[in-house]
């Protein structure tokens, strides 16, 4: 208004006003932006008469058309405002279910300190086909990890069959190699059941690896259904823990009897054990080349314990793969405390 007035009487400026409350509604609520409005309305009501001008039929034009679109303007931010609020309210349901569906891991289970990271490929994800959940078992803990084929929902609502087994096992007293066959054929029958409504259910499947730490033995007991192997961290090496007989996926057929096999190994105070998805693996750097797990670990310093592993794990995986990964990953680092911790 006030160029308005300063300027030569034959430049209208007026008009330029309504840029005013635009600007506003960029980054205010709808108050400040229908404040911002009206003051532009009044501008150019009164700049005819601060300049002696008549209240001209084109200015009354011009002072209607500021006053509509400041208007549009203010229920557009509360229109967004409603919107965002909805949204924020949405995500917050959404981050409170999948909590519920994959718990945290216990940071102690145990003589066991355990540490755990999760980066989904989707946006606003905090889960999808890679999972983990502990149970406590008659002075032991037992731990899975898995990967369920595909992605999406179709995926969080299989994990949520497989975790929901896997929880229940722990009440039934079974053996390692009994409660495999459980979740094996908890999934076979889901996806058996499913085949007319989902054409990909007779293809699904869920490769895991579960093992058995005793609270008072130096030992684990391990069964790996189609899953990468563990990696072994003892005296500054890795070693990955090959399966003698490894099972097929979780799922695939019923299982039988003698389908799967309890390998032992050595689990002693001060060991760590990285467990993963081939979702870690199978990340490709800019030129291709698949992340060297192994590797990578092994250049590890090994201070700060499980919770810095899996930090120096992320972090080193989302370098290696320019920022951004395309299939969910978990990473899980359990190490084996003295017993006067």
């Amino acid at each position: 208004m006030i160029a308005d007035v300063v300027t030569d009487p034959g430049a209208q400026l007026g008009p330029l006003l309504v840029v005013a409350p635009a600007i506003t509604a960029s980054f205010a609520g709808p108050l400040l932006t229908g404040l911002i409005g009206i003051l532009a309305v009044a501008g150019q009501a009164l700049s005819p008469t601060l300049q002696g001008e008549a209240f001209t039929p084109g200015i009354r034009a011009q002072v209607i058309g500021i006053a509509v679109v400041s208007g549009f303007l203010v229920a557009f931010r509360y229109l967004r405002g409603r919107y965002l609020w909805q949204l924020a309210r949405a995500r917050s349901v959404a981050t409170a279910a999948q909590e519920v569906l994959m718990q945290p891991l216990p940071r102690r289970s145990g003589p066991l300190r355990i540490a755990t990271d999760y980066i989904a490929a989707e946006e606003e994800a905090q889960i999808g086909g890679d999972l983990y959940a502990t149970v406590c078992h008659k002075g032991s803990t037992r731990l899975i990890v898995g990967d369920v084929r595909g992605k999406g929902l179709p995926a969080i609502k299989d994990t949520s069959l497989l975790l929901g087994a896997f929880h229940s096992s722990a009440y039934r007293d079974l053996s390692l190699r009994r409660m495999v066959i459980h979740l094996g054929n908890t999934m076979h029958w889901h996806w058996a059941r499913h085949t007319n409504d989902d054409p990909e259910a007779p293809e699904s499947f869920v490769t895991a690896v579960v093992l058995d730490i005793p609270d008072d033995v130096g030992l684990m007991e391990m069964v790996t259904c189609g899953h990468p192997p563990p990696l072994l961290l003892r005296d500054g090496k890795v070693s990955p823990l090959e399966a003698r007989s490894p099972g097929l996926p979780l799922g695939m057929t019923t299982p039988s009897g003698d389908q799967y096999v309890v390998d032992t190994f050595g689990f002693q105070p001060g060991d760590a054990l990285l467990l993963y998805t081939d979702g870690v693996t199978e990340t490709r750097s800019p030129d291709g080349t698949f992340y060297p797990l192994a590797e990578r670990v092994a250049a590890w310093d090994g201070n700060g314990g499980p919770d810095r592993l899996v930090q120096y794990v992320r972090k080193d995986l989302l370098a290696h793969a320019g920022g951004h990964i395309d299939d969910d990953a978990a990473v899980v680092v359990v190490e084996r405390l003295p017993s006067t911790i």
